[in-house]
């Protein structure tokens, strides 16, 4: 017998864990205000990174949860990918931002690949809704964000990371680096396949 799809409540778990991933975004930016403030910017740092591996960790987990108990939503479908840029465009932008440094010169670029991509697709996957045309996501797609997401987590540690496992930050701009190289790649790839409509209609 054929499982048949059923609209979630908005308060299902899936969903809260997606309103729980949006809400983490601001506690990061208080972190980051607390490192000036506080005796020991490390403990900041370490807290930052601590809301931010949950909150990636959720990003898994109401996906999977969605399918797994039946309880996908419009709202679920909508909110998921607003969290997952919120959470990476406002840390990449706190860490260019930060005293620290970490993300700075060349290095800038990497994240702003990164962020101009993000919008990018964002703004050809809402075209593409209207036209009925889903663009599913690939394996090289979700590799990107789990590199990603490393990076953002070491670069969170930053200067507090190195003092426990040296090359710590430096990790972290090279895997950004390796992340803004296959975010163009699989952006080329949207792209491509989007213009195939684009140019149709």
């Amino acid at each position: 017998m054929q499982k048949t799809t059923k609209q979630a409540s908005w308060n299902s778990l899936p969903n809260l864990l997606t309103y729980g991933r949006i809400l983490a975004v601001p506690l990061i930016v208080l972190c980051f205000y607390m490192e000036g403030k506080l005796q020991s910017s490390d403990l900041a740092r370490w807290t930052a990174l601590a809301i931010f591996a949950v909150a990636s960790i959720t990003d898994f987990f109401d996906g999977y949860l969605a399918r797994a108990l039946n309880q996908t939503s419009n709202i679920g479908r909508m909110l998921d990918p607003i969290a997952d840029k919120l959470l990476v465009s406002v840390c990449l932008l706190l860490l260019a931002a930060d005293t620290d440094g970490i993300i700075a010169g060349w290095t800038l670029w990497a994240a702003i690949i990164i962020l101009c991509r993000e919008i990018l697709v964002s703004g050809l996957r809402e075209y593409l809704a209207e036209l009925k045309v889903s663009v599913p996501v690939t394996l090289l797609a979700k590799w990107k964000t789990a590199v990603q997401m490393t990076a953002i987590a070491f670069l969170l540690a930053g200067p507090a990371g190195d003092k426990i496992l040296p090359y710590i930050t430096e990790t972290g701009i090279v895997l950004l680096w390796i992340a803004a190289v296959i975010t163009l790649i699989t952006g080329y790839d949207y792209f491509r396949v989007g213009l195939k409509h684009i140019i149709a209609n």
